[in-house]
């Protein structure tokens, strides 16, 4: 029970924080002036503040169950000195507590939208990317050490942001296309737009992910699908080659669609394909995570 409950926080954490740094990233590169204003394209401040605030409450509860998994006490009172050593003494506690102060000053930044809306999304941008640089803690990469142990870092980094880009840019664009007349304009050119910032996130969460595998199996795939590992590292590429023929889908067909439909007036047939397309892109994204948050449990060499 304690493996799926540790499973489920991880998934949740990813999710709550990559939405929160992505959407407020999205309406930085994306969005202009007072567009990035809450309601006038993205419901901004609902959004980030509920992200920010369950992002701190399912980090106090992966807190809890990751001492009550070492310690393996059950009553609270013998409990909290656990949790406090581990927050107090080890180097998750440290990430843990950075994390809680991003997520503070995400919250408050959110609170600032409607007077100034480029500066608010700036600090939750800010705030969104250290907590989620600190998933890196509970990775493979804390097992390394010296020089190795820093470059793994700095490569789960740039995974998590460019993944967090990703699924921010899905939900910005779902939110988006929901609205009954959507603003066409703002949408065909944030989709246009957002062509080379996803390029750019293909590039790194490619390239780190070849990296991380390095790292973590090293230069050889021999027995890999012999392990539960390897089987859900092999389901996860399969996963992401769905979302780059998705995404392919999008570029070269669903938005030039899209820009032909605005010049006719008949734009219905166009918006309801990429509603569809990107709400089974985000699903994708969301199956993706999930297994990322088991495979961050399990080691190459475990047996399926």
């Amino acid at each position: 029970m304690s493996d799926s409950i540790n499973i489920a926080l991880r998934f949740t954490l990813y999710l709550d924080l990559m939405l929160l740094f992505g959407l407020a990233a999205f309406g930085l590169y994306g969005l202009r002036g007072q567009e990035r204003m809450s309601g006038a394209q993205l419901p901004f401040t609902p959004l980030l503040l509920i992200s920010a605030v369950l992002g701190g409450l399912l980090s106090l509860a992966a807190m809890a169950c990751m001492a009550w998994a070492m310690s393996g006490v059950s009553a609270w009172a013998e409990l909290w000195p656990h949790i406090e050593m581990m927050v107090m003494e080890t180097e998750v506690g440290v990430s843990w507590t950075l994390r809680m102060a991003a997520l503070l000053l995400a919250g408050v930044a959110v609170t600032l939208n409607q007077r100034w809306p480029t500066a608010s999304l700036v600090l939750v941008a800010l705030g969104g990317a250290v907590a989620l640089a600190t998933l890196a803690w509970a990775g493979h990469g804390a097992m390394d050490e010296g020089a190795r142990r820093n470059w793994h870092f700095i490569t789960d980094f740039l995974h998590l942001w460019a993944a967090g880009g990703w699924v921010g840019a899905l939900a910005a664009f779902a939110l988006l296309l929901r609205q009954a007349e959507p603003a066409l304009a703002v949408l065909a050119r944030t989709l246009t737009g957002f062509e080379t910032a996803g390029a750019l996130i293909v590039v790194v969460i490619s390239v780190t992910g070849v990296v991380n595998y390095l790292f973590i199996v090293g230069p050889s795939v021999t027995g890999l699908l012999d392990s539960t590992y390897g089987q859900l590292l092999a389901l996860k590429l399969i996963l992401f080659a769905a979302m780059l023929v998705f995404a392919a889908l999008n570029r070269f067909h669903l938005t030039p669609l899209l820009a032909q439909a605005r010049q006719t007036g008949e734009h219905k047939v166009a918006v309801k394909a990429l509603r569809r397309s990107m709400v089974l892109e985000f699903s994708v994204a969301v199956v993706i995570l999930g297994l990322v948050a088991w495979l961050g449990t399990l080691s190459p060499g475990m047996g399926a």
